[in-house]
């Protein structure tokens, strides 16, 4: 009996949140991370991510997440820190950026130059963020995994 050919996990195109109300949440999210939109309706809006995007859905029921939580990258990590304290929000004890949003939804913000996680060259100059860098770290681990990203075209 031959084992069935699975297909590979690739990537993530969306991440869906569910939340009270749309325009709140664009306003929340717009208050520390500059976005555009992709679409919106009364029930929806899907921030745009380059080749990924952002989905806000109107209806959140459950209780906020304790663990759960997802990665924001952004290109300036320290800035979303400071729009953060300015605004009062409450980042979680503990070595990384998280918080919750109104809804409950935890999120962690992540640097986009301390990461693997890596645009292609055409998606971030459509994006406009074709200047954007790799710490050496970055680059170490990509390169081990034989994704270096000066190879990149």
């Amino acid at each position: 009996m031959s084992e069935e050919k699975k297909a590979r996990a690739v990537g993530f195109n969306h991440v869906a949140l569910e939340v009270g109300d749309i325009e709140e949440a664009l306003a929340f999210y717009g208050g520390f991370v500059d976005f555009e939109l992709r679409g919106k309706s009364e029930n929806m809006a899907f921030i745009d991510l380059g080749d990924q995007f952002l989905a806000l859905q109107k209806g959140r029921s459950q209780p906020k997440d304790d663990g759960r939580h997802f990665g924001l990258v952004v290109t300036d990590k320290d800035a979303v820190r400071r729009s953060l304290e300015e605004k009062g929000i409450e980042v979680l004890p503990g070595r990384f950026l998280d918080f919750y949003d109104p809804w409950g939804n935890r999120i962690e913000i992540v640097g986009y130059d301390n990461i693997q996680f890596t645009k292609a060259p055409y998606v971030l100059r459509g994006m406009g963020l074709e200047d954007l860098g790799k710490t050496e770290s970055a680059i170490k681990e990509l390169t081990e995994k034989g994704m270096d990203p000066s190879q990149a075209g």
